[in-house]
């Protein structure tokens, strides 16, 4: 079994994925008419903007916060050293190419999500991939494979992966014994996870902000405190993308290693954001104006925290070609060299918070996987939700590879099937999106259901209702 799933891996990861989110990065850009340039200003303003007043939803805050909880990890802090340790400096460049390419995919399968989204059995807005694929392409057998996919992914292995990475650090910075801190993360997920998708995403509003913030500060700090060598890191960055720096690995290292850790990081195209996408009321009432949220999501992710990271251990020195610090402890090392030993503690308490929202973020992502099998249920629920807390607890003193490696096998799977469903609606996208920006000129856009007869029976045309009430922007 476990040659058959390194097999699976060695495909999906190898090949398909990595060359096929960057072909349809590349796809959606040039379609959308580099989209994420040119109209980035009112990714900004969509967020920014008073939420309607619809109790069925979350607001556009909350969507991209809970997203950021799932999509900001373990892999912003060890996962930018790692690229960076066997590519150079130039795999942060490559991060940002595929970030710049992944805001485009991620705009266009959330808009898709908004879109085909539906109403829970508790009245609640619904959606994501597995809602698109039945009812956009008439595929409902993929979009089974692709829920259990997610469910199994989200729902579970990833959580007992990132509490594996809370444990280790909280045992390494204060001598935490490994299950107690899995049990006190466990009991802290089912505070948030037994509320509901609405409790998440009133805790990753509060929650996500204030590790990013915090994160981004002391990297500020660091910045300003190097800000003569500043210039001289950067140069570095693109020397070594493009192999000018041999030490460094040349162009071959920092191109493979910065494009799997900037996909693997912003998860553009995998088919995971799009499910928070959907449970939100958006302003305007327009389903690309999630899109925007998401892809904004994106840049975050990548283009601020992980090239914070990146920059505070070209900063810091620590990075030594052929050397033997990587992953956490580079970063660490990195920060402890510029603050002092309080670097090495703050790295392990940002370690639990970005782990700790993830566990938060993918969870939300497995409900709505539940609410497409029609498993949506209170004991449905409760299963689901006992079982994230024993990953949790399981994963902060256990690691099996074979586990994992199936994991891995699962998302390849299920962001394969996303892939190509999202290039069969690019029409779709296209049309949405055209609309979006004829309207934006003239005033607030609004989704008109009877402008898309080719959608009739597909959607839920109830839902694209105004609510009764609408804040001034």
């Amino acid at each position: 079994m476990s040659a058959i799933i390194d097999f699976l891996n060695t495909i999906f990861w190898g090949y398909v994925l990595i060359y096929g989110l960057l072909a349809v990065g590349v796809y959606f850009t040039f379609r959308l008419g580099f989209l994420q340039i040119r109209h980035f200003p009112e990714f900004i303003r969509v967020v920014t903007r008073a939420p309607e007043t619809d109790a069925s939803g979350i607001t556009p805050f909350q969507a991209l916060c809970t997203s950021l909880a799932s999509r900001v990890g373990t892999g912003n802090l060890a996962g930018v050293a790692v690229a960076m340790t066997l590519g150079g400096p130039g795999a942060l460049f490559w991060m940002w190419i595929v970030a710049a390419l992944g805001m485009a995919t991620a705009y266009a399968e959330s808009t898709l999500a908004q879109l085909f989204k539906v109403r829970g059995q508790t009245g609640e807005f619904r959606g994501g991939p597995a809602f698109y694929i039945a009812r956009g392409l008439n595929a409902p057998w993929a979009a089974v494979i692709f829920a259990v996919c997610l469910l199994l992914v989200f729902g579970f292995v990833f959580n007992a992966v990132q509490a594996n990475s809370i444990a280790e650090a909280m045992n390494g910075a204060f001598g935490v014994p490994k299950l107690g801190v899995g049990a006190a993360v466990a009991l802290l997920s089912a505070v948030v996870i037994f509320g509901g998708i609405k409790a998440i995403a009133r805790w990753a509003e509060y929650v996500v902000p204030f590790m990013a913030v915090a994160y981004l500060g002391v990297a500020a700090y660091v910045i300003i405190a190097n800000i003569t060598e500043v210039p001289a890191a950067f140069m570095l960055i693109f020397k070594s993308a493009f192999g000018l720096d041999q030490a460094a690995g040349g162009i071959a290292g920092a191109m493979l290693n910065g494009v799997k850790r900037g996909l693997f990081s912003n998860e553009a195209g995998m088919g995971s954001a799009p499910n928070i996408a959907a449970a939100a009321t958006p302003n305007p009432h327009h389903p690309s104006s999630q899109g925007m949220v998401q892809a904004l999501g994106v840049f975050i992710d990548t283009i601020l925290i992980c090239t914070a990271t990146g920059i505070m251990i070209l900063l810091s020195g620590a990075l030594v070609p052929g050397g033997a610090l990587t992953g956490t402890p580079l970063t660490q090392a990195a920060l402890t060299a510029e603050i002092g030993a309080a670097g090495h503690t703050f790295i392990a308490v940002a370690i639990f918070f970005f782990a700790w929202t993830s566990v938060l973020g993918n969870y939300s992502y497995a409900e709505n996987a539940l609410v497409y099998l029609g498993l949506d249920n209170r004991a449905g629920l409760t299963i689901a939700r006992l079982g994230l807390l024993a990953m949790v607890i399981w994963g902060s003193y256990e690691s099996a590879a074979t586990v994992f490696n199936a994991a891995d096998a699962s998302m390849g799977l299920m962001a394969s099937i996303n892939l190509v469903a999202i290039c069969l609606l690019s029409p779709l996208v296209v049309k949405l999106t055209r609309d979006y920006f004829t309207q934006n000129r003239s005033g607030s856009p609004v989704f008109d259901p009877a402008a898309y007869p080719e959608l009739d029976g597909m959607i839920d045309a109830e839902i694209w209702k105004l609510p009764v009430s609408r804040p001034a922007d």
